[in-house]
């Protein structure tokens, strides 16, 4: 299994055409600051934290926000389950100390938790449900917030549209809005493709993504637990919560193999997928394993492969093919005419990611992962739905869409009937390549 190198050392190199970009408020624009911003221009305040979403991936986060400096403090939490609030709390006081402080009354339980957070913080991290991401998103930046949010960017085209115009309203007002796609910060993979763009493996005509691994975690039902709590609890293994494994999982891989075609968007794409050893209510209605191809007007080709199986092989990376070598991303290493490798140190890019957030709202220096986070998403939502209705589909279909995996985040409550249901031996409906219909 191929690894990815590992250790510290942050460097900045020339990562894209467009590196990420420094919405600056410098002199001449600094009337247009936020009241965030402006309470941080000389440092003289902390930078009030919240986070919307307590599961694993959330409370990481707030734990990197933490680290970025002393002046970090944790002020607000709130997730749909009680028990993963507490949870979360108690995890980060441990660690954290002082700076965490949410007392009682910032505690947030229930679907409506992510606006009274907003109201309490400078900067929202949000790690939920993807579903929520494009929503929860909106309401932070619309209220002056800075925001970092996972991957992905939305789960469907209406939710990525949504986002992108997130990212729009982000620039004007001055605003920080980082990303979870987080590779654009890995010291290693920067300065690799780097190489590759400067032509070390001369022309890229294809690119390989894999990203094989065991399935998610399933929380067993609970007694007495409603559907929509079960859901809730599993969501990952819902496509109306979670977009499925491509957009969930593959689009890492994707947002790598546009950033080494230097953001090259794909024209088409074809997929095949199902279900083949992941049986049982507890695998909800997700396919257990994709492929597709994307296809680009230039000629390259990428062929992106997602499982989630048990006791299969597993590899995480992205094989890169050119006129003159190969290059392994996740091994740092490019063989053919030219033999390089990475020896550097290379520092996590989801703390990195998370100090440079601290560092942009400290300093009022606003910046955006808005030139690959959309784009990346919606390759990834492409695929997908060619995965789901084996058709052969355009990139330009799924900006033009309004299609949803509904209901819409909005009308979302935890007491109605989720859209999806067991039938009576306790297993989910699955899409079905050639009779099911997305887009219209």
């Amino acid at each position: 299994m191929t690894q990815t190198p590992k250790t510290p050392k942050v460097r900045q190199a020339s990562t894209t055409r467009r590196d990420f970009i420094t919405l600056t408020a410098a002199a001449a624009g600094a009337a247009t600051l936020t009241v965030a911003q402006s309470a941080h221009a000389a440092g003289s305040q902390a930078i009030r934290v919240g986070l919307i979403g307590c599961g694993g991936r959330g409370t990481g986060a707030a734990g990197q926000a933490l680290m970025a400096g002393p002046d970090v403090k944790l002020v607000a939490l709130c997730d749909v389950f009680k028990d993963k609030v507490e949870r979360t709390l108690k995890q980060l006081k441990e660690k954290h100390g002082e700076q965490v402080q949410v007392d009682d009354d910032h505690c947030f339980v229930g679907l409506d938790g992510y606006q009274k957070v907003v109201d309490s913080a400078y900067a929202v991290l949000i790690a939920c449900a993807s579903k929520f991401h494009p929503m929860y998103a909106e309401a932070a930046i619309q209220a002056g917030k800075h925001v970092f949010v996972e991957k992905p960017h939305g789960i469907d085209p209406a939710g990525v549209r949504r986002m992108k115009a997130v990212c729009d309203l982000a620039k004007s007002k001055g605003l920080s809005i980082v990303s979870g796609l987080h590779s654009r910060w890995h010291a290693g993979w920067q300065e690799t493709i780097k190489r590759i763009h400067d032509g070390a493996i001369g022309e890229v005509v294809a690119v390989q993504c894999m990203f094989l691994r065991p399935p998610y975690v399933v929380v067993p039902r609970p007694a007495g637990a409603t559907e929509m709590q079960y859901h809730f609890r599993n969501w990952y293994h819902f496509c109306w919560l979670s977009g499925d494994d491509v957009p969930q999982s593959l689009v890492h891989n994707l947002d790598r193999a546009s950033w080494i075609l230097k953001e090259q968007q794909p024209r088409w794409a074809f997929g095949l997928g199902g279900r083949s050893a992941s049986f049982g209510e507890q695998f909800g209605d997700m396919f257990d394993h994709h492929t597709v191809v994307y296809e680009y007007e230039a000629g390259p080709r990428v062929y992106a492969m997602c499982r989630t199986q048990a006791d299969t092989f597993q590899q995480y990376n992205e094989v890169a093919l050119g006129t003159k070598g190969t290059c392994s991303l996740a091994e740092c290493k490019i063989d053919g005419a030219t033999k390089w490798k990475y020896e550097g140190q290379v520092p996590d890019p989801q703390l990195v990611e998370q100090q440079a957030l601290i560092a942009s709202v400290r300093d009022s220096k606003p910046i955006s992962s808005a030139y690959h986070m959309c784009d990346s998403t919606m390759i990834s939502v492409l695929g997908q739905i060619a995965c789901y209705t084996g058709k052969y589909t355009t990139l330009k279909e799924c900006w033009n869409s309004d299609f949803t995996f509904g209901p819409t985040p909005e009308k979302v409550t935890m007491d109605m009937t989720p859209p999806t249901r067991p039938d009576s031996d306790g297993n989910y409906p699955l899409p079905k390549p050639g009779i099911t219909k997305l887009l219209g």
